[in-house]
């Protein structure tokens, strides 16, 4: 491990607990629902509960669930809140399965694209609607739905969708215009994956846009040191940022995933994750005068 690059321990983390959070190799085997006591917990991550490796709940797809029964869980409120305010984002960009697969698939191409920052911004309506739909849409059973699962959720469709919808032929015939079009919303992710990096996270994650309000507050955040940081013209920070945040200037960025690049990128070592408080600055340094350069 200690001669790895950053970014193939970051894979390697992703890789570990993707195996952990979908351990039961006997769903896999035999396209079968793990459904036991260990199901009652939920993993940090998107995972979805109907695939056959899953061994615990999904946090999002849990809380949904509960709330289209009238039922709010503080368990789950409280395990999200927790996970958030110890490390934020970090979730996304070291944890997450599906992640891991946006990770994989922008190893494709090295170009990538930056998207809008309007296109940016709808996860937090995404996020919205996933906690106030299953309480104001009721169907005719008096009932709501987990419809961000339901309807849109492509990391449930690659976990679950196709390995049971394709995988048991019982289920074959069932399979109709709403599975249509979660793989077509699947495809897009996936044929976006290799254009922009990790558009899912950008766009239309709501448990990364929650995790993400988090960041600026986390008690593991990144720190700037005023005496270290040069001010650069061509700054390393935001070239090495997958994600282009002008680091310099929003050092703890909602739409950062914390994945370590612009600490080990910055020559002077200005840049650190910390915990808690105490280094000699945590805010921006660098006026708009400092840099030529468009946000």
């Amino acid at each position: 491990m200690a001669n790895l690059s950053l970014a193939a321990k970051r894979r390697f983390v992703q890789a570990i607990f993707t195996l952990l959070g979908n351990s039961y190799f006997p769903g896999f085997a035999y396209r079968d629902i793990y459904q036991g006591k260990l199901k009652a917990f939920c993993v940090p991550f998107l995972n979805c509960y109907s695939c056959p490796g899953a061994i615990a709940a999904c946090p999002l797809g849990s809380l949904q669930s509960l709330l289209a029964v009238q039922r709010l869980s503080l368990y789950i409120l409280g395990f999200i809140a927790v996970f958030g305010a110890a490390a934020g984002r970090f979730i996304c960009g070291w944890l997450c399965p599906f992640g891991l697969i946006q990770d994989l698939f922008a190893r494709l191409t090295p170009k990538k694209h930056r998207l809008p920052k309007p296109l940016t911004r709808i996860r937090y309506l995404i996020l919205i609607l996933t906690l106030a739909l299953p309480i104001l849409w009721i169907g005719q059973s008096g009932l709501g739905a987990p419809y961000f699962c339901q309807y849109l959720c492509p990391a449930g469709t690659l976990e679950a969708g196709l390995l049971l919808g394709l995988g048991r032929p019982e289920l074959r015939p069932l399979l109709g215009p709403l599975f249509a079009w979660k793989v077509s919303v699947l495809a897009v992710f996936l044929a976006a994956m290799i254009a922009t990096y990790r558009p899912f996270c950008q766009t239309a994650c709501p448990l990364g846009a929650l995790y993400g309000l988090f960041n600026p507050v986390s008690l593991w955040r990144l720190e700037i040191a005023a005496s270290r940081c040069r001010r650069c013209r061509a700054p390393a920070c935001r070239k090495s940022c997958p994600l282009d945040i002008p680091v310099y200037r929003r050092p703890n960025s909602p739409d950062c995933i914390r994945c370590l690049a612009c600490t080990k990128a910055c020559p002077n070592g200005a840049l650190a994750f910390r915990t808690g408080v105490g280094s000699e600055s945590a805010s921006p340094l660098w006026p708009r005068q400092y840099t030529g350069e468009k946000v």
